[in-house]
């Protein structure tokens, strides 16, 4: 593509060579470059794109694009622009032909229930007969295709680049977990969204965004970006985000009164039943996965489908034919007959953790065990407030270790101690032991929580990254014990 069409929409500086020339392809990794390409020197979290703008042009690259005073320019075309982030969404979606606006796209953001909610509305939109593809935290899909994820939210070439790929497969929606780093980072710049659904606001990632404050903003940037809000009205922060956009906003709940609300409430261990009233027509609605939050994200969900004009009972059967999501709160030991559960879940807060030992708590009629940690190199301030949870709302707690990354897991384990002020805990260092310490002591009628990881296959050590699927681990040590 001629380099003039992929910069229409930017401000921009030539500052060497011409922007008449032909680009084969776009990266923003100076080692995937080949003759030919674009390349982005984009700020990233550990090191500076525009170090690598000589390597990039030794390896081919015929244009850059950089926002920084550069020395010594290379022998390529070298575009100056404000910002190479917003640069690289805008000429991203240029270069695959925008197809962003060849699709409806549909943006989850909160600290928790994104996830939950783009399967619930990935199985809504398929019920109404819909192509739907998906870009979130377990994978990627586009339709029935599963693809593999990196991250929360991608980069935005390659969010451009998938949009490319559900267009030409013929889908209708795309449905996006939204992160708060994605929205700083401007990796959904440039996106209007039909619809953006406001799941809650807890206490995570301060070590990126350093202040509440701030990850406040992150997340308000959705909704500046959207024809429409959903918004959970039970979260204390709802109101604020209520507050802050103008126009074109609905919102939901369980507690106070809103525009969806779920009543009549019936929990039990396998889902939940509860009522909806929308528009004058009541529905009964059963959903196989546990927990009021499911409820809630239920309802966003829901909101959001009959805001694209979908039939509310088309919602009750997409949301009523969905079993269930990796890692969320799912039942590990249901097909064995150990007289105890084993649930694992992804809950890596300190509201994540509160959330799922709660919901354990409603269906658990012998005693309920928790096994948890904290990740390492991330927010330490969390990790004393998860102790205090853990121990609180468990009968007995299992500490463990997580994610460690760079740090020593035991000073990871002091940390969350810093915050328990029961007896109720042991500490096993090993997370498989500390699982199978948890399916040792476990009797009748009681119910284990392993808490974390979630989908996850991995667990990342020091110096390297192991295989770790608790599923898989959970089943091994039922061989062993029984």
């Amino acid at each position: 593509m001629k380099l003039k069409e992929m910069l229409k929409g930017l401000n921009y500086e030539i500052t060497k060579g011409s922007d008449e020339i032909e680009v084969n392809n776009i990266q923003y990794d100076s080692r995937n470059i080949n003759k030919g390409d674009l390349f982005f020197a984009i700020q990233g979290y550990s090191t500076d794109g525009h170090k690598y703008i000589p390597t990039a042009a030794e390896k081919g690259a015929v244009v850059v694009i950089y926002d920084e005073d550069v020395e010594n320019l290379p022998e390529c075309t070298m575009i100056k622009v404000e910002d190479s982030r917003k640069a690289m969404a805008l000429i991203s979606s240029n270069f695959y032909g925008n197809p962003k606006n060849k699709l409806k796209i549909i943006g989850i953001t909160g600290t928790n229930g994104k996830t939950t909610s783009t399967f619930m509305i990935k199985s809504i939109l398929e019920e109404a007969g819909f192509k739907v593809g998906l870009l979130g935290t377990i994978a990627n899909y586009i339709g029935d295709k599963k693809l593999h994820s990196d991250r929360t939210t991608p980069e935005s070439l390659e969010i451009h680049k998938l949009f490319k790929e559900m267009v030409q497969q013929g889908v209708d929606y795309c449905v996006m977990e939204v992160s708060s780093h994605s929205l700083y980072l401007d990796r959904v710049y440039g996106i209007k969204f039909s619809q953006a659904i406001f799941t809650n606001l807890t206490q995570d990632h301060l070590d990126f965004h350093k202040t509440f404050e701030n990850y406040y903003e992150a997340k308000l940037l959705l909704f500046k970006n959207s024809e429409n809000s959903i918004i959970n009205w039970d979260d204390e922060y709802g109101k604020r985000i209520y507050n802050d956009i103008n126009e074109n906003k609905l919102t939901y709940s369980i507690e106070k009164d809103s525009d969806l609300k779920a009543e009549k409430i019936k929990m039990h261990s396998r889902g939940v039943q509860f009522t909806v009233n929308y528009d004058g027509k009541e529905k009964e609605i059963n959903i196989h996965i546990p927990g009021r939050y499911n409820i809630l994200n239920s309802l966003g969900s829901a909101l959001a489908c009959l805001n694209e004009g979908i039939d509310l009972e088309v919602i009750k059967n997409g949301l009523e034919n969905m079993n269930g999501v990796p890692g969320r709160c799912e039942i590990v030991t249901k097909n064995y007959n150990l007289g105890y559960e084993v649930i694992v879940d992804y809950a890596h807060t300190p509201d994540g953790l509160e959330n799922i030992l709660k919901t354990a708590r409603e269906f658990t009629e012998g005693r309920l065990i928790s096994v948890f940690g904290c990740g390492g190199d991330r927010d330490k301030t969390k990790r004393p407030i998860m102790g205090k949870i853990g121990t609180e709302l468990s009968d007995i707690a299992i500490v463990t270790s997580d994610n460690p990354r760079s740090e020593e897991p035991l000073s990871i384990i002091e940390d969350i101690k810093n915050g328990i002020e029961k007896d109720n805990y042991i500490v096993v260092e090993n997370r498989r032991q500390a699982i199978k310490k948890a399916m040792e002591i476990a009797k009748k009628c009681d119910v284990i929580v392993v808490a974390g990881k979630g989908h996850e296959d991995y667990q990342i050590l020091k110096d390297r990254t192991i295989h770790f699927d608790e599923r898989e681990i959970i089943k091994e040590i039922i061989e062993e014990l029984y």
